[in-house]
């Protein structure tokens, strides 16, 4: 089966799992408790949605750039929206010397495209060229459509665990069912193996737009360098930890933050070698 269909069952089937949980989670409450947790999730997350591209751009304060600004930069952006058919996106530069670059709006007529100044003097046109597709897949993709799906079902998880949390301290009708073992198990464990679907996601969305965005440029080995390259620019110009940044961190094409040990377990992007070695076989580039 085709990678990119093998990507997008990957995804549906984590969707599904994490449905599945809420329902498990829901199922030791009453219908009261489900409901709260679902209005709130959805009216958090629905915001967050609609104003993904806002909040997105101001975490790094970015300002928009026209034609005469990035003729290069706006030129690359426009053919590639073209192959894809889809609108031209509005174009944006960070003053941060960070190199990455990442898309965001609710949908492709409400897109963005954002670069650092750091990534323009790293790469060069074809690797830029390939960030660009990959940025420009995972609006094609409606990634962050998905991706406010699968936070608004984790945040529905943790809701519900929060409020089994309050019911095991406080007592009252809301209580979950069983005993205070389970209630525990799903306080503690709950979230997390929402978080940890949730990061699943993100990972499977960024191998798609790795594919997606390579066969929009045809070059996947000038994408393979371009994260190659982005890899080292971050471990040596990281950005600092901002909880701000912490929502939009997800959105780049690498991480941004100094990462290692555990945390790479919990990381939304998926390991780079894994990445560059997928990139590579579809060049048919042998070693």
């Amino acid at each position: 089966m085709h990678r990119r269909q093998l990507n997008g069952l990957k995804t549906a089937a984590l969707l599904g799992l994490m449905s599945a949980l809420i329902l498990f989670v829901g199922a030791q409450f009453g219908s009261s408790g489900l409901v709260i947790a679902l209005v709130v999730a959805l009216g958090v997350n629905g915001y967050s949605y609609y104003y993904s591209d806002k909040l997105a751009l101001r975490s790094m304060r970015a300002y928009p750039v026209s034609q005469v600004q990035q003729p290069r930069l706006y030129a690359m952006v426009a053919e590639l929206a073209s192959t894809m058919r889809m609108p031209m996106p509005r174009l944006y530069l960070s003053p941060t010397a960070a190199p990455n670059a990442f898309a965001t709006g609710r949908n492709p007529q409400n897109a963005a495209v954002c670069v650092t100044e750091g990534i323009l003097g790293l790469l060069d046109e074809p690797e830029l060229r390939g960030v660009l597709g990959h940025e420009l897949a995972h609006v094609g993709n409606r990634d962050i459509l998905i991706s406010s799906v699968a936070a608004a079902l984790a945040s529905v998880i943790t809701f519900l665990a929060q409020i089994a949390q309050f019911a095991m301290i406080f007592g009252g009708r809301d209580r979950p069912s069983g005993n205070a073992l389970s209630s525990l198990l799903l306080i503690l464990l709950g979230p997390l193996a929402a978080g940890l679907i949730q990061m699943a996601i993100s990972r499977s969305r960024e191998f798609q737009a790795d594919v997606s965005g390579s066969q929009i440029t045809g070059d996947p080995l000038a994408l393979a360098r371009a994260l190659r390259k982005l890899e080292l620019g971050t471990a040596a110009r990281p950005m600092i930890e901002d909880p701000r940044l912490a929502p939009t961190s997800s959105l780049m094409i690498v991480n941004p933050f100094r990462g290692g040990g555990l945390g790479r377990l919990f990381s939304t992007h998926p390991p780079m070698g894994e990445r560059v070695a997928r990139l590579e076989e579809m060049a048919g580039f042998s070693r």
